[in-house]
């Protein structure tokens, strides 16, 4: 049987379990981490064979992200976040393909693609400002994708606005230092991006709205299942996989915790049918959390495979579904950690951290479920939702 990622992953499992702390405290991923997991290759998963990618089924991502994840929070965050660009990049124009891998195949690209920048038309490209937040591992990273606004020559907003994802080199962006002081996922060093005045040719610019919709795998003719999947499945893969991987750290820590506590009325908890409950009720809902999100992905995939194209209220479901997934995880470990007596609150154990770092997860915006729930409501009862409402989707 062919050796796979995640085989490397619970080779190094002690040593990504252990340097969690390390991370924490010094709110990024230390370099040794890093070194480790470029050696194992998660980041290569969804990456073209072409350029030394692995170009595997999404679900063998997701679940190696959770086993990352388990081990340590910011580690599955980062992997999972930046493991998902190699995807977009498959259908890139081809010289930015080239000047990202072609010299070497193990370069990381960060993100943020939320649209803060604005990119004016110029000859041959566009001139690109503007600031983000949230790069995660980005210290790690050559390249990145940020989110902008087409602009106009006045200084306006071109109308109708158009989203694009712009694509730099480290060399035209500057990483804000002391940008990421946060209550949980502190290793993931999420820091700031700043761009200034920075020229982006042509063929490094992506529409955004297209790669959502899937017109730019189209114009890009990739013939691969992979890269046909619809980008509102495989942008919040990594993210949710990630989460649900912390929450089944969290569980882990709890477990063994527990093992051998005795609680404040002096009964060893292994006695406590209350809390033996509760341990049992999390451990299924984190379990139906993973299993719903992994079918989720099998199913888009089986559309994807058998040539038709996925529809948007499959798309609705499929997001409808991976939220679900991610709220279900985390609510469970409230239910546990509530149950964990006040020494888990303790800094040097690790089932806060687990704890903190879920609920961090949780709040990334893929993850908010009002107008997401709305729309999958609607075209389900065969009701056209509105623009405002596709977001995302």
């Amino acid at each position: 049987m062919a050796r796979r990622v995640i085989d490397n992953i619970a080779d190094i499992a002690d040593r990504l379990r252990d340097q969690g702390a390390e991370a924490e405290r010094i709110g990024r991923m230390p370099d040794d981490t890093a070194k480790l997991l470029k050696a194992a290759g998660p980041i290569k998963l969804l990456q073209p064979k072409q350029y030394g990618g692995f170009e595997c089924h999404p679900r063998e991502f997701a679940e190696t992200v959770m086993a990352i994840g388990a081990l340590d929070g910011a580690a599955g965050w980062i992997c999972g976040v930046v493991g998902v660009h190699p995807w977009q990049l498959a259908f890139a124009d081809p010289k930015v393909r080239e000047e990202v891998w072609g010299a070497d195949d193990n370069t990381w690209m960060a993100s943020p693609y939320a649209p803060t920048g604005i990119a004016v038309p110029t000859d041959g490209g566009y001139r690109f400002s503007g600031r983000w937040q949230f790069s995660s591992g980005t210290d790690h990273c050559d390249w990145i994708f940020l989110g902008a606004l087409l602009g106009t020559a006045d200084g306006g907003i071109a109308d109708p606005p158009t989203m694009l994802h712009m694509i730099l080199p480290r060399s035209d962006y500057k990483i804000v230092d002391d940008t990421w002081n946060v209550v949980g996922l502190k290793g993931t060093g999420s820091k700031d991006i700043i761009v200034r005045d920075a020229f982006v040719p042509s063929y490094r610019v992506m529409n955004g709205d297209q790669v959502i919709d899937g017109t730019a795998q189209k114009e890009a003719c990739v013939t691969e299942s992979l890269y046909k999947m619809p980008w509102s499945n495989m942008f919040p893969l990594g993210i949710t996989s990630a989460v649900i991987g912390i929450s089944e750290g969290a569980l882990a820590a709890h477990l063994d915790y527990q093992r051998g506590r005795v609680g404040a009325q002096g009964t060893a908890i292994r006695d406590d049918p209350y809390v033996l409950f509760a341990i049992s009720e999390a451990a299924a809902d984190i379990n139906a959390a993973r299993q719903e999100l992994l079918a989720n992905v099998d199913r888009m995939w089986d559309i994807v495979e058998s040539g038709r194209e996925v529809s948007f209220e499959e798309r609705a479901v499929g997001r409808r579904t991976q939220i679900r997934a991610a709220w279900r995880a985390v609510m469970a470990v409230d239910q546990i950690f509530a149950r964990s007596g006040g020494n888990a609150a303790r800094m040097d154990k690790p089932l806060q951290r687990f704890w903190r770092d879920a609920h961090v997860g949780l709040n990334h915006a893929i993850h908010v479920p009002s107008t997401v729930y709305h729309a999958s409501a609607l075209s389900s009862m065969g009701i056209e939702p509105a623009d405002p409402l596709r977001a995302m989707i």
